[in-house]
């Protein structure tokens, strides 16, 4: 921790992404029990439609990654997304302008997210899907929460731009003993 930064204001920069993370989280995980057992327990066994035609809700078991790609990879995609949740984390902590509220919602969404879906491969083998809206493949409320916080993310830094965190800077130093050094003559 900096020295101009109080804890007070560590702690706020991390407890709204928490508060984010945790609800994405626990929300994502009720509504998947909640597909399993009203839609399920086999996919695509019951649906409902709710706008006829273009949004309904449908169980399905997704083993890849988006879009379906990349089928029955599960180790590969906890591992995976278990570093680039790190990564976030990391790049939140050190780059990011992590005082902004606008940043510290995202990254609740992104990582709480994630964490959902992460959960899903290492319980099911594979990701609970279940709101089908259109063409669109199915997706879930983690999926949901990755996107917007992403979108988001890269909306703020690329319109916002490269406004700097507060930092603070290192102590000056006392360069006088290294001014007396270089101001003497070497003898050979």
């Amino acid at each position: 921790m900096s020295a101009s930064v109080s804890p007070s204001t560590q702690t706020q920069r991390w407890l709204l992404p928490l508060l984010v993370g945790v609800s994405v989280f626990v929300l994502d995980q009720i509504s998947k029990v909640w597909a399993i057992n009203t839609l399920g327990p086999e996919p695509h066994q019951r649906s409902i439609y709710l706008i006829d035609g273009w949004f309904l809700l449908i169980y399905t078991r997704n083993t890849g990654v988006a879009f379906g790609l990349f089928q029955n990879l599960s180790a590969l995609f906890i591992v995976t997304s278990l570093l680039i949740t790190g990564g976030l984390i990391y790049a939140y902590a050190v780059y990011l302008p992590n005082h902004r509220r606008l940043i510290q919602g995202a990254v609740g969404l992104i990582v709480g997210g994630a964490l959902g879906n992460v959960l899903d491969r290492i319980r099911h083998g594979y990701v609970v899907d279940f709101i089908s809206v259109g063409w669109w493949p199915v997706f879930n409320l983690a999926d949901s929460a990755i996107t917007v916080g992403t979108i988001t993310l890269a909306t703020y830094l690329i319109f916002v731009g490269d406004e700097p965190a507060p930092v603070s800077l290192p102590p000056p130093r006392d360069d006088t003993l290294l001014g007396e050094l270089l101001s003497k003559d070497v003898e050979v």
